[in-house]
């Protein structure tokens, strides 16, 4: 029988997380599949693309089989099916495209295609139903460090992003010199619990405070400097003290400018959203700064920072609410940025 419920099937391929989830009216999962290709791609430093890509087709269908059957729904009652069409691979962006419009095709159902920038932003919508607009929200991640004035949900104003690296690209970047296993964000921010963040200097990039843009790849320079520096005289690298140096310099200039950001639109809210938005120190850091300014931080719980469908889904289900249908021949747009759409 047909559900009165309104579901959103979603489905997240855009790196290396195989996911699936079902969430109702947007706001409440009921459930959130995500198989992870960490163990295969760590031997390699790194995402290997065509690899990825082959996982994805090989997972597709049992996920999804599975987060229908953890939600204790059929395909026949799904309303609406969303998936991410753009930023990330591109071979794995295909894979859930394809199974996304073919599901939609073969039901009747509509389907959305879903801005995977934007899909982080939604997982805060999840985690905090009550949210409501202004907002000043950060989307950083491995690919991504926007930062964006909500007036609404699902209309921004881009405010700065990077020039260059992200800031999980940075970290990652410097973990694989340091030789730190894959995803390296979090083996950074492990070591640098028991170091001194003044003990390395360490610049910060685009630090005007006229700017909201972002730069870290001067901070990547630097910190490959000096770690070649260390290793050339033959001297052991402080390993605790350079990672919360590094991971100091990050965190204060991310704060810097979305606190700033907020200052100047005249919000009262923050939202952090992205992988790097996990990050304890950043998220502490953040929220007591904003404390003294009368601005609240809100941020998704750590299984919806990192990529999965449920964010996706949610962010699918209000693109339908607004008009939004995409059509069969919608295309994977790997270098997709959230404002293109």
């Amino acid at each position: 029988m047909k559900t009165t419920m309104k579901l959103t099937l979603g489905i997240e391929t855009s790196c290396d997380e195989t996911a699936a989830s079902v969430v109702r009216w947007g706001r409440e999962v009921l459930s959130n599949v995500v198989s992870s290709q960490v163990d295969i791609h760590q031997r390699f430093g790194g995402v290997v693309p065509e690899i990825a890509s082959r996982k994805h087709i090989e997972w597709i269908l049992p996920v999804i089989d599975q987060a229908l059957a953890e939600a204790g729904v059929d395909l026949q009652d799904i309303d609406i099916v969303a998936a991410t069409y753009g930023p990330g691979l591109v071979g794995g962006l295909l894979v859930g495209l394809a199974a996304g419009k073919s599901l939609a095709f073969a039901d009747n159902k509509p389907f959305v295609g879903v801005n995977h920038i934007e899909g982080h932003i939604y997982a805060n919508v999840l985690a905090h139903p009550d949210i409501e607009p202004p907002v000043v929200c950060l989307t950083v991640s491995g690919g991504h460090t926007d930062l964006l004035y909500m007036p609404q949900l699902g209309t921004y104003d881009i405010l700065g992003r990077t020039r260059d690296d992200a800031a999980g690209e940075a970290f990652d970047k410097i973990a694989r010199v340091l030789g730190l296993p894959y995803p390296g964000g979090p083996q950074i921010a492990k070591l640098a619990e028991h170091g001194d963040k003044y003990a390395v200097p360490m610049p910060r990039g685009m630090a005007d405070a006229h700017s909201f843009e972002f730069s870290f790849s001067g901070l990547k320079t630097a910190a490959l400097n000096y770690i070649n520096g260390v290793r050339q005289r033959g001297q052991e690298l402080p390993l605790a003290d350079f990672a919360a140096s590094f991971q100091w310099a990050i965190v204060d200039i991310l704060t810097q400018k979305t606190l700033a950001a907020a200052v100047q639109d005249r919000v009262d809210q923050i939202l952090l959203a992205g992988g790097v938005g996990a990050n304890n120190a950043f998220r502490t850091h953040l929220s007591r700064e904003a404390v003294k300014h009368g601005i609240a931080v809100f941020y998704p719980p750590l299984a919806l920072c990192t990529d999965n469908a449920a964010m996706i889904a949610s962010a699918g289900y209000f693109r339908y609410l607004a008009g939004r249908r995409d059509p069969w021949d919608l295309n994977a747009l790997p270098g997709l940025r959230l404002g293109d759409d």
